[in-house]
């Protein structure tokens, strides 16, 4: 029986030492696509980061800007009806609430989502707004020119009164005068009556006791046909007004007068 000797074989040590070699390659390997892997990992979430914030400067900047259109339309405006005031608080107050979302340290992509969306929903309702108030703005224009327009023609059109009232006075001044009746011609004589009931003219005062007035109406076209009431007034030499204890009074140039005798006249021509 032979026996073959195993000590010496040297073909197996290297094929041991080559899959170690294979293993570490194999760990060095996804080491490196684990590192490859967390670094991918982290630029992504870097750029998200970024990108978060980026949009967050870019939302805030666009609420500065609504805020300034806000206060860029209202200006100028002294007082809002109640409608459009609710609506400027309104809007102010969306501004506040998005501010205060955006000023949180992060958000998530649902909040960010959410505000964009908010802050797109601000911008339509803002633009609306501003549309309203300039459609105001011309309509409070228009209706301030109507209004001068309505007040230059009535300033004219009273003037235009005023000034037909005044002539319409002047005409019925000057009718007045004209169809005024006016005596001609007048005669006063005065008499002295006797015991025999007889009448003689005197030649002094003091010896009249009867005035006879005699007097003519010259022709006026424009008088009033009918009768007509005439008042006398005698002033005796003292310069006393003579009345009777029937004595009234009559209107003439506006001042209330007594007469000493009043008549009428039937005036036809």
């Amino acid at each position: 029986m032979e026996y073959q000797s195993t000590d010496n074989q040297p073909g197996q040590a290297p094929k041991k030492n080559s899959n170690v070699i294979y293993f570490l390659i194999a760990v060095v390997v996804a080491l490196l696509g684990t590192d490859v892997y967390l670094y991918m990992q982290k630029n992504k979430s870097d750029v998200k980061i970024v990108y978060q914030n980026d949009e967050k400067t870019r939302l805030q900047t666009e609420l500065d800007s609504l805020e300034a259109q806000i206060e860029q339309v209202n200006a100028g405006r002294a007082k809002m009806t109640a409608t459009m005031q609710a609506k400027n608080d309104s809007l102010r107050l969306k501004i506040r609430v998005l501010r205060s979302e955006l000023a949180k340290g992060k958000l998530t992509s649902a909040e960010l989502n959410k505000a964009q969306e908010d802050i797109k929903q601000l911008r339509y309702f803002v633009t609306k707004y501003t549309a309203d108030i300039e459609e105001l703005k011309k309509q409070n224009t228009s209706l301030a020119t109507e209004r001068d327009t309505l007040k230059n023609n009535l300033a004219t059109v009273s003037k235009k009164a005023t000034d037909l009232e005044q002539k319409n006075q002047e005409l019925d001044t000057k009718v007045k005068v004209a169809s005024a009746i006016k005596v001609s011609t007048a005669e006063v004589v005065a008499y002295k009556v006797k015991n025999s009931g007889k009448e003689s003219d005197v030649t002094k005062a003091k010896q009249a006791t009867k005035i006879k007035i005699n007097f003519n109406i010259a022709t006026n076209e424009v008088a009033e046909k009918g009768l007509h009431d005439v008042f006398l007034r005698v002033i005796d030499p003292t310069g006393n007004l003579i009345t009777q204890t029937d004595s009234g009074t009559f209107n003439a140039d506006s001042q209330d007068l007594q007469y000493t005798y009043k008549t009428s006249i039937d005036f036809r021509d």
